[in-house]
């Protein structure tokens, strides 16, 4: 959370979320009610005591609005109804209702920096130069040359404008075609979104992950971005849009103004405001949740690494000294392969993610659990031709895209792993018993029981999150420890072991791997790719 206190000034009561861990749900492959094949808000419904069971106490719904689905709910067509394919507004408000009873809180995926192509709005816009909703999106004549008006490209490929023939501008889009971006340089948008915060506020819903946060306000000049580094042609998307420095398109100075305007709208419901933000350095990001902005801010960064441990602690350290509380740390999410196979697959894969997770859950924060991470999964197999993800089939198979991450959650053993008695919408290989819930709850050596031991650890310690953070020297940079009130905690990410003097004696009140640590000692030491936290005795 941020900090909204004052130099000399009490800082007020905890927001409810203060000490909350969040779960993702993605909500097509979570759980399917109705045999179709996709997620949707009943079979999610049936499925919120796995949540609770767990110990988080935040649920995010990834988007669930009505959309084409050309980027599987990220391009929205009406901001104020669910899509058919997910259920009705009735199904969101009972499924809020037992989320509340279950000591739940739900964050709505609000995707404000542009809309689908077949939104309302569009289908106006591009009807005509002198049309009521025109200066809703970014229209600019062509480069001299006739291409576009300047060197933006799309994370999904190709250049980020799209030509309309019939009025001979180009309209800017940062993703796909047919998710054109909102001028938020327009009070009408602004105004709009105003409206959409209250309808879902009254609809129940407890606060708002708002995706690609840094990305709404665009130079109003459209200036080119510096190139840094020579961009291959044959690249694909990811590499092609890494090789601009973002300075035009993204991370505006000014895109913090619309979520203190957020902030005003949202604070008499006690929402909670949670940015998407990736931007180049953690100052930059520390900056989205300055007093009266946002809550926290999302740190990608983890959920992209590949297990290089010097990497992570000083990639986990800096982003903690930069914005203390004001973090939501994930290791995984909807968009990146999941970190088990990352860090090496397999049981080795699933030592080191819960030890960097666990590392995660000692800075503070609201950190998020991402569905089936409780599990240990590895990416899904897929066939080539099954896979979804416009990354892989706009780009002519250049990358693998997301889809691994995407397959259903699997519930049993059986067909569909339990997720549908239908076709699940992203076919995939079945998940052996080893990796359901149901398994997994009746086998206490299994990933899912120490993810809820790590949140109850989290949950007894207060001062694990709460307390301010006081690093403990160390001569390696694969590891880090620190005090924090009457507990401590040690990641030791390296291969070899790790002798820390806490410099009094402790309990250890959670370790990520049996033989991580000897209990009830002051000089400790922990074994390799594991992270253990402690408590103060004397």
């Amino acid at each position: 959370m941020a900090d909204n206190s004052s130099a000399g000034v009490a800082p007020g009561p905890a927001p409810w979320w203060s000490g909350a861990v969040g779960y993702e749900v993605y909500i097509r492959s979570f759980a399917d009610s109705t045999g179709d094949g996709v997620g949707d808000l009943r079979g999610m419904e049936a499925h919120l005591d796995h949540i609770a069971w767990l110990g988080a106490r935040i649920v995010w719904i990834t988007p669930f609005m009505p959309s084409p689905g050309f980027d599987h709910g990220y391009d929205v067509s009406d901001y104020c109804d669910i899509d058919p394919a997910h259920g009705t507004l009735d199904d969101f408000r009972r499924l809020v209702d037992r989320a509340h009873e279950l000591d739940l809180r739900v964050l709505v995926d609000l995707v404000p920096n542009h809309t689908s192509s077949a939104h309302p709005w569009f289908v106006d816009a591009i009807s005509s130069i002198d049309s009521a909703h025109r200066d809703w999106y970014h229209w600019a004549d062509p480069a001299p040359d006739g291409g576009p008006p300047n060197n933006w490209v799309s994370h999904f490929g190709g250049p980020a404008w799209t030509l309309d023939p019939t009025s001979g501008q180009y309209y800017c889009h940062l993703f796909l075609p047919e998710q054109p971006d909102l001028n938020w340089s327009n009070p009408a948008v602004v105004e709009a979104f105003d409206d959409i915060l209250r309808f879902w506020c009254e609809a129940g819903a407890d606060g708002f992950r708002i995706d690609v946060a840094h990305s709404l306000r665009k130079h109003p000049d459209l200036l080119d971005n510096p190139v840094v580094r020579t961009v291959d042609p044959d690249a694909g998307p990811t590499a092609v849009f890494e090789s601009f420095s973002h300075d035009h398109d993204l991370d505006q100075d000014d895109n913090i103004e619309i979520f203190r305007r957020w902030r005003q709208v949202t604070e008499p419901y006690g929402a909670m405001l949670v940015g998407e933000v990736n931007v180049p350095t953690p100052e930059r990001s520390a900056r989205y949740t300055a007093p009266g902005a946002l809550d926290t801010v999302f740190y990608l960064r983890p959920a992209w690494a590949d297990w290089e441990p010097a990497t992570l602690v000083a990639m986990l350290r800096t982003m903690h000294d930069a914005d203390p509380n004001g973090v939501s740390w994930t290791m995984n999410s909807h968009d990146t392969s999941r970190s088990v196979s990352r860090f090496g697959g397999g049981d080795l894969g699933r030592r080191r993610s819960l030890a960097a997770t666990a590392f995660e859950f000692a800075l503070g924060g609201v950190p998020f659990l991402y569905q089936g991470e409780e599990l240990g999964l590895v990416d899904a197999t897929l066939d080539p031709g099954d896979r979804a993800d416009p990354i892989w089939t706009r780009n002519a198979g250049g990358e693998a895209g997301r889809d691994g991450s995407r397959s259903a959650m699997p519930w049993t053993p059986g067909p569909a792993n339990g997720f549908s008695s239908g076709t699940p919408w992203l076919a995939a290989a079945e998940r052996p018993a080893d990796e359901t819930v149901a398994y997994q709850r009746g086998s206490t050596e299994a990933p899912l029981h120490a993810y809820r031991a790590l949140i109850a650890a989290r949950d007894a310690h207060g001062d694990l999150h709460a307390a301010p953070l006081e690093w403990i020297v160390l001569e390696r940079d694969d590891a880090a420890a620190g005090r924090r009130g009457s507990c401590a905690f040690v990641a030791n990410l390296g291969t070899e072991p790790l002798t820390v003097d806490l410099g009094c004696v402790h309990e250890v009140v959670f370790a990520s791997a049996p033989e991580a640590v000897a209990a009830d000692a002051s000089v400790v030491t922990v074994a390799p790719e594991s992270t253990a936290y402690f408590r103060r005795l004397s």
